[in-house]
């Protein structure tokens, strides 16, 4: 699977690169203690760190970073961001812009009378014939003082202009700078063939082979990692 990202020439040189997520793990994670103690079980547990799936879904896909660093006061969004004039007629030059309240009406996101911010796209994203592009927050980033709105795009169709990613403002008393290089959305492939659901009670063998799984996560640690998870290459 390729998903082939193309910019303004004049631009080239002036743009973060989206990247792997797996190379984009946030620092509280890396900080964050493999084990901690809890007072319901009178002992130290592990923490979500040593979760394959907390952790791989925060390193699948790629980031989309933001292009500049965004000055914030209590809403008030800046910034100064000397680039060249694109040489695309059109092409935006702002890395944000917005949507009027009256777009979101009735969602349950929707704050009142606060506009909803539109990270510009910088990149175009095709990808190969089937797909489409899933656009969501990055993973667990709670962190974060906005919240991504998730969209799909067919951008095996689409893909000859930019997909902006609009996103809610979550710290109104935020001041502060956003820098350069912040992921503002998690964005992977996916396949546009429908899925077929299949349902069924367990049989002898399924319930043998669940019991049989229990067992296994019940007496000893990272059963999974070491017997189920797959070996992920790495972008």
């Amino acid at each position: 699977m390729r998903m082939i990202f193309r910019c303004d020439p004049a631009l080239a040189d002036h743009l973060p690169r989206p990247a792997s997520a797996r190379g984009g793990l946030p620092d509280w994670l890396r900080a964050m203690p493999a084990k901690a103690h809890s007072d319901v079980h009178g002992r130290d547990i592990r923490t979500v760190k040593q979760c394959p799936p907390f952790v791989d879904a925060m390193a699948y896909g790629v980031l989309i970073p933001l292009p500049c660093d965004v000055s914030v006061e209590r809403g008030s969004f800046s910034w100064a961001w000397d680039i060249p004039e694109p040489k695309t007629s059109g092409h935006p030059r702002a890395p944000l812009s917005f949507h009027v309240p009256s777009q979101f009406v009735g969602a349950p996101f929707a704050r009142g009378e606060q506009a909803a911010i539109k990270f510009n796209s910088f990149w175009t994203i095709e990808l190969e014939r089937g797909w489409s592009l899933f656009a969501t927050h990055p993973v667990n980033r709670d962190d974060l003082p906005f919240r991504l709105i998730t969209g799909l795009v067919d951008a095996d169709l689409f893909h000859d202009g930019g997909i902006n990613f609009p996103a809610i403002w979550t710290e109104p008393n935020f001041s502060g700078v956003l820098p350069k290089g912040t992921p503002v959305a998690q964005v992977f492939a996916v396949p546009r063939t429908a899925l077929e659901l299949e349902f069924a009670s367990f049989d002898e063998p399924h319930q043998q082979a669940y019991e049989k799984t229990l067992a296994l996560v019940l007496e000893s640690p990272n059963v999974y990692r070491k017997h189920f998870r797959a070996r992920r290459g790495r972008a």
